[in-house]
């Protein structure tokens, strides 16, 4: 006899808003007619209403895994096991992903079929981390859920203090912005580090991101230790009769409004001709107007990446943005790609030897500094690898030898 639907007052608040909630989709599963996992669902959904009325979380870590991998199942036992028994082990397998998350149907419905019969049909594509999270499996059936995914192909994702699963945004594949194979990039990076993956070894975790221009589709600059960003060093590319046409379309005053006064290092300028200059050297590469005029505007042809380091949510010393490590490198021929996996290695091979433990990349060069992180990697220091951004994007520094001289001349007549 199937278990009753519980309540869930406090739960049930949660779907009385403008946007869609996750409680919503826990009650479709629960209430699937047939469904082995129904069961499992409503269980879950009483633990969680639970959980709301004493406002007490009640999972647990523990240990299970599959064979042969020391990382990628997330285990979670309940410490209400005798109130809500069929939810008692709610484990979640992280599942790489292929690079720019592409799937076709048939194997979507193959993994969710998979699920179906292991789990409890609960499903996240895709978590912060990047990986597939299959979340709610019981111990028994963790090994054998994997045998099936790992059968069409896929891979453990990372957990732990080791190599995270890595993410790339579309890249070249559908994007026409992306200044590098973020494809290509991701799969050379992670599959030389699969060992470090599935068995972590590190002090703490360490993830690649890569996104194939400043948009950041992957997120990589907030929430990766060591981000490839898209770029390019040469002018961008502008097509002056596209230009018109979106003067026209958008009305001279808009476009002024949404383009040229968007630019946050004012370098562009819109002419009476209706034709823009670009101030390129004044360009910070932040896409604003390639985004808004996508058919007139294009990044330059010397393209590239940007490495950038540190970047990480909240722990020991608050959110941090990644900081430049590389302001540019090529990354089109086999020996480039060999380039950026040897800086990789070496990244990896600092922090594992100097981070303390529990201690993300970040926290590491803020504790050490940036100088000695340089040193330890054999880079060059350049200006652009500064601790925190600016806070002014629009100084210049044209004309500051003269201006400090003058000011020097205005103490000496001060003195006197």
């Amino acid at each position: 006899m199937s278990k009753k639907m519980p309540e869930t007052p406090m739960l049930d608040q949660l779907e009385s808003g403008p946007w869609p909630s996750f409680v919503t989709g826990l009650k479709r599963l629960a209430t699937a007619e047939g469904k082995p996992y129904a069961d499992i669902m409503k269980s879950l959904l009483g633990q969680l209403e639970h959980s709301y009325e004493t406002r007490k979380g009640y999972w647990k870590g523990g240990t299970v895994g599959v064979f042969g991998y020391g990382a990628g199942v997330i285990p979670r036992f309940s410490e209400v096991a005798e109130r809500f028994p069929e939810s008692s082990e709610f484990h979640t397998l992280r599942i790489m992903p292929a690079p720019g998350f592409f799937y076709d149907t048939k194997t979507l419905r193959n993994l969710c079929d998979i699920w179906e019969e292991h789990g409890s049909g609960l499903i996240a594509l895709h978590g912060q981390s990047g990986d597939i999270m299959f979340q709610g499996c019981r111990s028994d059936q963790v090994q054998a859920a994997w045998d099936k995914i790992n059968a069409l192909g896929f891979d453990m994702g990372g957990a732990g203090a080791g190599v995270r699963t890595s993410a790339a945004c579309v890249g070249p594949a559908r994007c026409e912005q992306s200044c590098f194979d973020t494809l290509r990039a991701m799969k050379t990076v992670i599959d030389d580090f699969t060992d470090d993956i599935h068995r972590p070894s590190l002090p703490y975790k360490l993830k690649f991101k890569f996104s194939g221009c400043a948009n950041d589709c992957a997120n990589a600059t907030q929430r990766s230790d060591i981000a490839i960003i898209g770029t390019w060093r040469d002018d961008m590319q502008v097509n002056q009769d596209e230009v018109r046409a979106k003067v026209a379309q958008l009305g001279r005053k808009e476009f002024i409004n949404q383009v040229v006064r968007m630019c946050p290092s004012q370098a562009l300028s819109l002419n009476d001709d209706d034709t823009l200059d670009v101030d390129n050297k004044s360009c910070v590469r932040c896409m604003h107007c390639i985004n808004v005029c996508t058919k007139a505007l294009k990044p330059g042809k010397d393209r590239g990446i940007t490495i950038l380091v540190g970047g990480k949510r909240t722990l020991k010393i608050g959110d941090l943005m990644g900081t430049v490590l590389v302001p540019f490198m090529k990354l089109e021929t086999d020996e480039d790609f060999e380039k950026l996996l040897d800086l990789a290695h070496r990244m990896l091979d600092f922090f594992a030897e100097n981070a303390l433990e529990h201690e993300r990349t970040g926290e590491m060069i803020e504790r050490i500094g940036l100088i000695n992180y340089l040193e330890g990697l054999d880079l060059p220091l350049d200006v652009n690898m500064i601790t925190r951004p600016r806070t002014n994007p629009y100084v210049r520094t044209d004309g500051w030898d003269e201006e400090v001289q003058k000011w020097n001349e205005r103490k000496v007549g001060a003195a006197e």
